[in-house]
């Protein structure tokens, strides 16, 4: 945690991926259409407190959310659900700070919280990749 809080000050950003090489920052996979991945997503991230959702396509399969830290900052987070198949789908999370300053981790873990609590729901589903 202290690298990342070291990386915190400078950047105000994070993002998950295949080629990520923080384990917990790797794409989370599903036994799961798109669609069906999708209303357990969205109907999981409407329910957790401390977030606000702003936008969802559902035909790109993105939703925005918005989250106030304590210190009064806002967090843009996109939770993107992708189809790679016709029975498995990914979910990547980007989370960006507005203002200039770095987040001193915050981004890294609201990631790696929204990974921990759509695991949860969705455990029954989750595959190690594609």
């Amino acid at each position: 945690m202290l690298k990342r809080t070291l990386i915190g000050l400078l950047r105000s950003h994070e993002q998950t991926g295949d080629k990520a090489k923080d384990p917990l920052l790797k794409s989370h996979y599903y036994k799961l259409s798109k669609e069906k991945a999708w209303d357990e997503v969205i109907s999981t991230l409407k329910k957790i407190q401390g977030y606000k959702i702003i936008h969802e396509v559902p035909s790109v399969g993105e939703i925005v959310l918005e989250k106030r830290t304590m210190t009064g900052r806002t967090m843009d987070i996109t939770v993107s659900v992708i189809g790679i198949n016709p029975l498995n789908s990914a979910v990547d999370i980007y989370s960006a700070s507005r203002g200039s300053l770095g987040d001193l981790g915050s981004n890294y873990r609201v990631i790696v919280d929204l990974y921990r609590i759509l695991d949860k729901k969705l455990s029954s589903y989750k595959t190690t990749n594609s």
